[in-house]
């Protein structure tokens, strides 16, 4: 089976990270909303389960996977929804029916273009409400403050596609597309009309980013709604990932380099 439940894999570090980013009072997530994965040493994906809550989540409520075989899938045309369907299905235990995050490609993507320890995946009002907006595809195209700059760095934007196959597809396309360019993956992706992918490797970097990211979000808001959003430009920016100090604080806050 490419898909299999074993606890006794996930760790402390990756339940404490979902717990933490499904807190109801941050507003990250409700409900069943959003998902969280950690790398093994065998290349081997853990990510949530669909339908768990995020900050109810457990060992019990992750399923063990592999990459290649959902890589393989998104090249091919020819398959299906249910075809991956079946790819996350790790059978029922304990009565319960354990199945991979319908977004699980997503994860996927990100490990098969460069590794990366832990990836999370939110739904923040905050980032939500722009990425719905005239301004989706622009909203994060220049930073308007420091931190900002360092933990973030450069986004990438992908257009909306429906959760699943079609997402998992565009989302790969896209983080190929990005590394191509820039040699690195982005530690944050912008799904528009959907939510925000934050790659890092750390939980405690996916965590800053991720809040990071919602900063942002509503630093913008706040400037739109006084007229318009004045960035700092990327000549003011240049130089801080030159410098040895910016370089120790965004490894220091966002796990990358």
């Amino acid at each position: 089976m490419t898909t299999n439940w074993q606890p006794s894999l996930v760790t402390e570090d990756l339940v404490a990270l979902t717990r933490t980013l499904g807190e109801p009072a941050k507003d990250l997530v409700i409900l069943a909303e959003g998902n969280t994965s950690q790398l093994l040493a065998d290349g081997r994906l853990v990510v949530k389960a669909s339908g768990v809550y995020m900050a109810r989540a457990d060992a019990n409520d992750f399923v063990v996977t592999d990459v290649q075989p959902l890589i393989d899938l998104m090249d091919d045309p020819e398959s299906t929804q249910e075809d991956l369907t079946a790819l996350l299905d790790a059978g029922e235990h304990d009565g319960v029916r354990r199945r991979g995050s319908i977004e699980t490609l997503v994860h996927a993507a990100v490990q098969s273009v460069l590794p990366a320890a832990y990836v999370a995946h939110t739904h923040p009002t905050a980032v939500l409400g722009l990425l719905s907006s005239i301004h989706a595809d622009t909203a994060f195209a220049e930073w308007v403050y420091t931190d900002e700059a360092v933990v973030i760095g450069i986004p990438l934007f992908v257009p909306y596609a429906a959760p699943g196959i079609a997402l998992g597809r565009l989302f790969l396309e896209r983080l190929r597309d990005y590394f191509a360019e820039h040699g690195a993956l982005p530690s944050v992706v912008l799904l528009g009309n959907h939510g925000i992918v934050a790659i890092g490797g750390s939980a405690d970097a996916v965590e800053a980013i991720t809040l990071m990211t919602v900063k942002g979000a509503r630093t913008r808001v706040q400037a739109l709604s006084v007229g318009g959003v004045s960035g700092l430009g990327s000549e003011a920016v240049a130089h801080y990932f030159e410098r040895t100090d910016m370089i120790e604080r965004r490894k220091n806050l966002a796990g990358t380099v």
